[in-house]
């Protein structure tokens, strides 16, 4: 989902939610404590050089369970960041963990009279040549592995 498609939900909602895909949700009372551009700049396992850019909300959960970021105020975070992202049309990642951190895209969203729920899925490693490497296995010859 883009920056600018999570600003015009914000702009309809009060509260802010974020669901797991395994059901769960992030706690209410996360703070949103980064808010970032992430550039990486790679070469993949055939050779091809690659870009891409992203937005990026690292969360936190603290003691004080009774904080709560209303839409409003995670609306404000995004505006106050925009110099720094440079573009409404990055993709947006979220960064929770308990134990160790990790990171998800925002896949659905379900938009209720007065709350929003982003609904996230992990991201997942894949080969972006499969054409030099072979799916399902690697060939030593080709230098992809």
């Amino acid at each position: 989902m883009k920056l600018s498609e999570i600003k015009n939900i914000l702009a309809t909602a009060e509260t802010v939610n974020f669901k797991l895909e395994n059901g769960t949700s992030v706690p209410g009372h996360f703070h949103v404590t980064e808010v970032g551009r992430i550039d990486k700049n790679f070469i993949d396992c055939g050779g091809t050089r690659r870009q891409s850019a992203s937005c990026l909300l690292q969360t936190w959960t603290a003691n004080d369970v009774d904080h709560r970021l209303v839409a409003g105020k995670l609306a404000e975070i995004l505006k106050l960041a925009f110099p720094i992202l440079g573009s409404a049309e990055l993709p947006v990642e979220l960064e929770y963990g308990a134990a160790v951190a990790a990171q998800y895209t925002i896949s659905n969203v379900e938009v209720s009279p007065r709350s929003v729920t982003f609904g996230l899925t992990g991201k997942q490693t894949a080969c972006l040549a499969p054409d030099k490497c072979g799916v399902g296995g690697c060939d030593p010859k080709s230098g992809c592995c």
